[in-house]
């Protein structure tokens, strides 16, 4: 199983960013003056967001073990250390590539079974696979013409949806 790595590279302003690099030197070249004449760094275009940061997902509390098995194991997705401040309240951070899911803790835990993240998949085959080896129930979800894809739990009941890319 290959696991994510995932490489920041430095944005326009000198901030990490997880942008290729010919999306920083786009968003670069597209920078304005805004607010009065003002430059903030932040560009304008068509529409006012790059991408999604991150997705955050509950868990019950005391659970970053089995987090750790099921994104950093079994989908292969590397954890995040969280900066300190963040790190005193529980929870765990997991990366692959530009992708993030995060885990706080919940005291109230309820899971997520309508709300998901959906992750695009280069081994979707091969993932998909793997989860039904280890015992996740795989829903193959059919509704979507020529779009293959699925819907699994996490070990907390949180539904996430994987796509063939």
């Amino acid at each position: 199983m290959k696991r994510c790595g995932g490489r920041w590279g430095a944005g326009s302003g000198g901030e990490k960013s997880f942008l290729p690099r010919r999306s920083q030197r786009k968003a670069a070249e597209n920078a304005e003056e805004i607010s009065d004449g003002e430059y903030t760094g932040y560009f304008v275009s068509t529409y006012p967001f790059s991408a999604i940061d991150h997705v955050q997902l509950a868990m019950p509390p005391g659970s970053e073990d089995r987090a750790r098995a099921f994104y950093g194991k079994l989908l292969g997705m590397r954890e995040v250390p969280k900066p300190a401040e963040l790190a005193k309240r529980a929870g765990c951070w997991f990366g692959c590539g530009p992708v993030q899911i995060h885990l706080g803790v919940e005291a109230d835990f309820r899971p997520a079974r309508k709300a998901h993240p959906a992750l695009r998949c280069f081994d979707y085959d091969g993932l998909v696979n793997r989860l039904k080896a280890s015992g996740v129930e795989v829903d193959e979800d059919a509704s979507i013409p020529g779009v293959r894809r699925c819907h699994i739990a996490d070990p907390f009941g949180n539904r996430i949806e994987l796509i063939r890319e």
